[in-house]
């Protein structure tokens, strides 16, 4: 891991703990940018990299926990709570929405960089994961109306034939439109086109039946 390629943010009041922990993720080859408060935070600029929010749970304008869930619908990075005055509820609601982990001061420096280092190979995960999507998504609008309207039939199951009975149209042109939709979508197999439309959460309306049973 470079330092160029993640980040790990700290938000705690105590001086002394931003230093300490700056120091311990320097020591580490982790690049870090603490914050006295919860304010200062969420108004920088942040780099847009793989990064971890170790954040401290009494802060001065906020509750972490609060922060946590404030946050909680935009792309915010992994949590890592540390606080001098931990309580069951207070991990449990903090592990229940997302946290990587509750850590009570003082903590075992091995026990804070396990944490941090899990935080930051989440977030990068995410960040594939949204990337992949987000192609996902550009291809999907490529398709025209009609193809559209053929994918989801297909990733169904419905046989060509049954497709093109409830688009109207005829099989050779229902076959031409699901080779442009397995080839705008890059999907290698129909298994692979499945996976993308639920990654697209595209509605599957029908399902594949033969002689007015589902087929199995």
């Amino acid at each position: 891991m470079t330092t160029d390629d993640h980040i790990v943010f700290i938000v705690d009041d105590d001086e002394r703990i931003r230093e300490a922990l700056n120091e311990l993720l320097d020591s580490h080859g982790l690049r870090a940018i603490a914050f006295g408060s919860a304010g200062d935070y969420v108004s920088a600029d942040k780099p847009n990299v793989p990064a971890c929010l170790i954040l401290d749970v009494e802060l001065p304008d906020i509750n972490g926990l609060d922060l946590q869930g404030q946050i909680a619908e935009g792309d915010h990075p992994p949590i890592v709570f540390i606080t001098g005055h931990g309580d069951i509820p207070s991990s449990v609601r903090a592990i229940k929405h997302g946290a990587v982990d509750f850590l009570t001061k003082p903590f075992s420096d091995a026990d804070l960089m396990a944490a941090v280092h899990a935080a930051i190979t989440q977030d990068r995960e995410k960040r594939s994961e949204r990337a992949e999507l987000g192609i996902f998504r550009q291809r999907y609008l490529e398709l025209t109306p009609r193809e559209r309207e053929v994918l989801p039939l297909v990733v169904s199951g419905l046989l060509n034939k049954q497709a093109a009975a409830e688009l109207r149209i005829s099989e050779v042109t229902l076959q031409i439109h699901r080779r442009n939709v397995m080839q705008k979508m890059a999907a290698a197999s129909l298994a692979d086109l499945v996976r993308i439309a639920e990654r697209l959460e595209i509605p599957i309306t029908h399902s594949r039946r033969v002689g007015g049973k589902e087929h199995e």
